[in-house]
């Protein structure tokens, strides 16, 4: 049978999701923990890879056991076995042919940041600081932008090795709360630091280092030098994935 893990994570530790030969990663730690519950080694499969620094709340991975699971057990027998930061918050069985990346039909992230001139230890972790001022209405004019289907080529870092870099944004939102902007966007699929580069250029045009052009720019030319930086991955969380079953 074929079952559904929904993983929530603090990536502070950890190297990303995906095994690494000579460190230590998310999977790794799942898949420990379930080759003890199950008696055997087994692979699991995630909606996608998160890069190292960056957390969860719904990652998504399935697998396949020859026992007949109780999910609520099982849960409970792997959180038994996993460190503090990283947690099974749901497990179900799925179909055969459910495939935690092929299935999933559109995904949520959050990036979190403060704008401040001091530094706030206890967001250290979860959120990037941004030294004022902003001007958050042209972002938000900026980011308009993104939504629909688009070439993102230059949203994604080099290194990647996907073959189309065509993706489409459902929704984008910028959110205040206090001296707290945070970034929520969804869409069908996302490049290799596509998001960070997205934040990164956002902020870039709101502090007056670029034009309110410039997602248009990069957009048409795929140039990634017309963007800002690539902000850090502390404040970026895989909020959710959500899958047609």
């Amino acid at each position: 049978m074929r079952y559904a893990l929904t993983v929530e994570y603090d990536g502070t530790s950890y190297s990303g999701w995906q095994r690494q030969k000579n460190a230590v990663s998310v999977q790794q730690k799942v898949e420990e923990a379930l080759e003890v519950v199950l008696g055997k080694k087994t692979v699991i499969v995630a909606s996608g890879r998160t890069d190292a620094g960056v957390h969860a709340k719904g990652q998504v991975a399935h697998f396949d056991s020859d026992k007949t699971l109780v999910p609520r057990r099982t849960a409970y027998s792997l959180n038994a076995l996993l460190p503090d930061d990283i947690k099974i918050v749901g497990v179900r069985a799925v179909s055969d042919d459910f495939h935690a990346q092929y299935s999933a039909k559109r995904k949520t992230y959050v990036y979190n940041t403060y704008v401040s001139d001091n530094p706030s230890p206890m967001r250290s972790r979860y959120y990037a600081r941004i030294l004022p001022p902003v001007d958050i209405e042209k972002m938000r004019r900026a980011s308009k932008s993104l939504i629909g289907k688009h070439d993102f080529k230059a949203f994604c870092s080099t290194g990647s090795s996907i073959k189309s870099t065509v993706r489409e944004i459902y929704a984008f939102d910028i959110i205040e709360q206090g001296d707290e902007v945070i970034f929520r966007i969804t869409g069908n699929g996302f490049l290799y630091n596509m998001v960070r580069i997205i934040v990164g250029t956002l902020f870039f045009i709101g502090k007056g280092k670029l034009p309110e052009s410039a997602i248009d720019e990069m957009l048409s030319t795929g140039r990634r030098n017309a963007g800002g930086k690539t902000y850090p991955a502390c404040g970026l969380i895989l909020e959710s994935v959500d899958y047609i079953e």
